[in-house]
């Protein structure tokens, strides 16, 4: 991490200044911040302990809410806590970690998205071979690529910004420390760095966004010969899927796959896939699944039995 860079903190502007508005967002955010941890591990604790909920779905999908904690957890406590103080400062240091973690975070939510609508592929239009196809062992390779993918690109995007310098201004117009806000302050050429971050970005969501449209325009080809009530019930797992990649990357794609133009916009944007969908996430997953909801009922139930048996 070593470099020219005379600036050893940066001075976060957040979602506002006015006082009024940020008292507003402190108690807003901090309720959604509560939703998300205790939604999504909510979600993870049904799972492992739900003998019924052994398919690969609910094996990604307990992967999936441990990274909406994760990812959240890099950019919220900070975002709440920081609309109670006067002075928003953050490290150099601190703010390529946080970089990072968004990055790392993001991206493996991105591929845990497209895996899982691949899992729904094999499911639909080919169940004779699914549970051939979708091992434990084959579940855990598709999720440590993710995570693996992930880190790749995180530290590409990392690396590429601890090599520019930074002399001041130290302001950065957004809630938490991303490329293009950096990229701004930098007061070396950043033409080249852009040119790999937006390339770098672009691949990833826009390859894995078309390998989930294709799945889901097979998945809806393949129904045509089915049933009502097979229509229903496909549709029925892959809904809660289809309105959660839409939620989550209909805003990255805003952000990520083009030239940043407004800072002020790309952070009102990016609270809806930091923060909104985390935690609209555990809800779209169980208001929609009878199988969670029974689950977490009886999980429910035994915790209460065995406290009443006390």
């Amino acid at each position: 991490m070593e470099n020219a860079s005379t600036v050893k903190e940066f001075i976060l502007l957040g979602l506002s200044e006015s006082q009024e508005v940020q008292k507003i967002c402190f108690v807003m955010f901090l309720l959604f911040y509560m939703i998300i941890v205790a939604g999504n591990l909510l979600i993870v604790i049904t799972v492992i302990s739900s003998q019924r909920l052994n398919s690969p779905m609910y094996f990604f999908l307990c992967y999936l809410s441990f990274v909406d904690i994760c990812y959240s957890s890099v950019t919220a406590p900070k975002m709440i806590a920081d609309f109670l103080v006067e002075n928003k400062t953050i490290s150099f240091v601190g703010c390529i970690a946080q970089l990072f973690g968004v990055h790392f975070f993001g991206c493996t939510e991105i591929f845990l998205l497209t895996v899982m609508a691949y899992d729904r592929y094999v499911a639909i239009c080919r169940p004779l071979h699914y549970t051939s196809l979708m091992t434990r062992r084959v579940c855990g390779q598709l999720v440590i690529g993710s995570w693996v993918g992930g880190f790749v690109h995180s530290i590409v995007q990392t690396l590429l910004t601890t090599q520019l310098s930074f002399c001041g201004p130290n302001k950065i117009d957004h809630y938490f420390c991303d490329v293009y806000p950096l990229l701004q302050l930098a007061c070396t050429d950043t033409y080249a760095a852009g040119v790999i971050v937006l390339a770098n970005g672009t691949v990833i969501v826009l390859s894995c966004f078309f390998i989930l449209v294709m799945s889901y325009v097979v998945i809806l080809l393949s129904l045509k010969s089915q049933s009502s009530e097979g229509w229903h019930k496909a549709l029925s797992t892959c809904g809660s899927h289809i309105t959660v990649v839409v939620l989550f990357f209909g805003p990255c794609m805003f952000i990520y796959i083009r030239p940043s133009s407004s800072l002020s916009e790309d952070k009102s944007v990016a609270v809806f896939y930091t923060v909104i969908t985390p935690m609209l996430n555990p809800f779209i997953y169980t208001l929609r699944n009878e199988e969670v909801k029974s689950a977490m009922r009886k999980l429910w139930s035994r915790k209460v039995g065995s406290e009443n048996g006390k």
